[in-house]
């Protein structure tokens, strides 16, 4: 099998950065900004909700399917340029069309602005214009949903400056933050022979099976992100200065309040989950401490979450994780699985760890042409088998929408709905690589492998909600030291971790690599995860339950996830997600595989 990692391909958008087809599509994408600005202003503004429901409705459906067009344009055109910068920020030509592309991209959130504003000042006759069959009311759940929405605005006015403000202003800390993460390298004495990595690649080092390698892996990420401290301090001092203003002059009650309304579920649902989270504790830290058992330790050491244990130490090559996924996958769904040989052939995946590149891992649509685009840093682990599985769940979410035609305003999911997807995904193949263990040794293995992920996303991820909302609380008072804001991390992992880790190794730069902290408009973007993950864990029980009958209903629900409440969708299976019950047999599904791990 080859050993080759691929990079992905997007030449069926564009040739090139420099072919005569991109260049046109960004002269049209601009001049479409401009006659969408002259639609709103000489049809949409003047009609009011004076105006008879048949008026309003028709010039409704025109703005629908005036956004969803351009929309779907502007957002490939955009996938295209990010595809390069998110794996070359050495690329100054796509830095350079990234900045460009701003000015149309802020122009048409000013106008989306415009429109929700027109949208919440007809909210009181809207559900009698939703009454007339058309392309409105095709939409009316983002359309009634918008009108509610509408009253966390500022004036027109404010808006527009506060959308042109972002381009020099947190949008552009956001990406100091990301060239500085992905620029950043370090010279590392790797079996014999020093190399100079960049960042993920020393931080996939964290799961290395020799201890001395984790730890100076360790240490030498700590030394490399405190060199930078300074300006990633400034960048999120900056953004979530910014979010806290914004969401003041807005009139939401705290930085939460815009992060709850965006999953698309309620503090009720909200506060059910982190209680099962905050009582499932113990359970991890039972794991943490049998894990440094077995390691030889009397106390895990931060360096250790991610060690193998077990004596399946496989390395695998890119192909053999493409088969096992796939092979997988079909016992599942053989259409998903055909999804997934697509993205394989043709080259929709960036797997190969290198500088410049940014870290972690993401899946991100490309609408035009109905695909999407996977990017991970394939180091050859089953950790990094799984993500790809996840990852190509999202893919198989956008499939889904594709296939069932929804547009672009019907597929706005909300982060808690989105990882639903790739969680089953995870799941899928997590689960097939236990049942397929030819021994205890390869069993533990995989069970260790499960419980990393999983107290990454309820421990680490609890520790991580504590940490934002210190940060967004203090940071109303004043700005906030690099000290200060390690301080606040190292208390959130304390928190939470507890004894299961070692206080003296507890991770105090985390915030600096993670870029979820530096987005302007999504904030606390990390408990969607643990949604994901528990809400993920049921569906899949439901299947073990149902069969292949639950294909059809679980692809339906893919589908819709832009069109419904997290409430009512979870619902239409009988899953009640106020339910602190709820979330506690998911994690009683987690508990299991503790003590399986725990047993052997």
């Amino acid at each position: 099998m080859s050993d080759h990692i691929p990079h992905w391909d997007l030449s069926n958008v564009y040739p090139s950065l420099e072919s005569p087809e991109f260049i046109a599509d960004g002269e049209k994408l601009r001049t479409q900004v401009q006659e969408l600005q002259t639609f709103f202003e000489d049809k949409v503004t003047p009609i009011t909700a004076a105006n008879t429901p048949t008026e309003i409705e028709a010039v409704l459906s025109e703005a629908v399917a005036r956004l969803n067009d351009i929309y779907e344009f502007g957002m490939t055109y955009r996938a295209y340029v990010s595809s390069f910068v998110s794996t070359d920020s050495f690329n100054k030509t796509a830095l350079r069309l990234m900045s460009e592309l701003d000015k149309p991209m802020v122009a048409l959130r000013q106008i989306g602005v415009q429109f929700d504003t027109w949208v919440g000042s007809l909210k009181d006759v809207l559900p009698q214009v939703l009454e007339i069959e058309g392309t409105a009311r095709q939409h009316a759940f983002a359309l009634l949903e918008t009108a509610e929405q509408a009253k966390y605005m500022m004036s027109t006015a404010e808006e527009n400056l506060a959308a042109e403000l972002s381009t020099s202003g947190s949008n552009a800390w956001n990406k100091l933050q990301g060239t500085i993460t992905s620029q950043l390298t370090v010279d590392f004495e790797l079996d014999g022979e020093v190399k100079t990595l960049p960042m993920p690649a020393l931080i996939n080092l964290h799961g290395h099976p020799d201890e001395s390698v984790r730890r100076r892996a360790h240490a030498a990420e700590i030394k490399a992100w405190e060199s930078v401290k300074e300006p990633l301090a400034a960048c999120l001092n900056s953004i979530k200065g910014t979010v806290n203003t914004l969401n003041k002059r807005r009139g939401r009650e705290d930085a939460l309040h815009s992060a709850v309304d965006g999953a698309r579920i309620d503090r009720d649902t909200l506060t059910a989950m982190m209680s099962a989270m905050e009582d499932s504790f113990p359970m991890f830290r039972k794991y943490f401490r049998a894990k440094a058992q077995r390691i030889g330790k009397e106390q895990l050491d931060w360096w250790d979450l991610f060690a193998p244990v077990g004596a399946v130490t496989k390395h695998y090559t890119f192909a053999e994780a493409r088969e096992f996924i796939l092979e997988n996958y079909a016992r599942f769904s053989q259409e998903m699985a055909d999804f997934a040989q697509q993205a394989f052939d043709n080259n929709w995946i960036d797997a190969e760890s290198r500088s410049g590149k940014r870290g972690g891992a993401f899946c991100m649509g490309v609408p035009g042409v109905r695909e999407s685009r996977i990017l991970c840093n394939f180091d050859g682990s089953l950790d990094q088998v799984f993500t790809i599985a996840h990852e190509l769940g999202h893919g198989f979410h956008n499939y889904c929408a594709y296939q069932a035609d929804k547009t672009m305003l019907q597929k706005q999911t909300p982060m808690t709905m989105a990882e639903t997807a790739s969680i089953m995904c995870e799941t899928i193949v997590t689960n097939a690589a236990l049942a397929q263990a030819q021994s205890e040794e390869e069993k533990l293995a995989i069970l260790e492998t499960t419980l990393i992920g999983a107290s990454q996303v309820v421990v680490d991820i609890y520790s991580r909600f504590l940490f934002e909302k210190e940060i967004f609380e203090r940071r109303e008072q004043a700005e906030l030291s690099a000290d200060d804001i390690c301080d606040a991390m190292h208390r959130a992992q304390l928190a939470t971790y507890g004894d299961g880790v070692s206080e003296d190794s507890l991770h105090s730069y985390m915030w600096t690599w993670k870029p979820h902290y530096y987005y302007p408009g999504l904030s606390f973007y990390n408990f969607p995860y643990t949604f994901g993950l528990l809400f993920g864990l049921g569906l899949y029980a439901i299947y073990q339950e149902r069969g292949e009958a639950f294909i059809p209903d679980y692809k339906a629900l893919l589908a819709s996830t832009g069109e419904a409440s997290a409430a009512d969708l979870a619902a239409q299976f009988g899953i009640n997600i106020r339910s602190k019950e709820f979330w506690a047999g998911s994690l009683a599904l987690i508990g299991e595989r503790v003590e399986a791990y725990l047993a052997l």
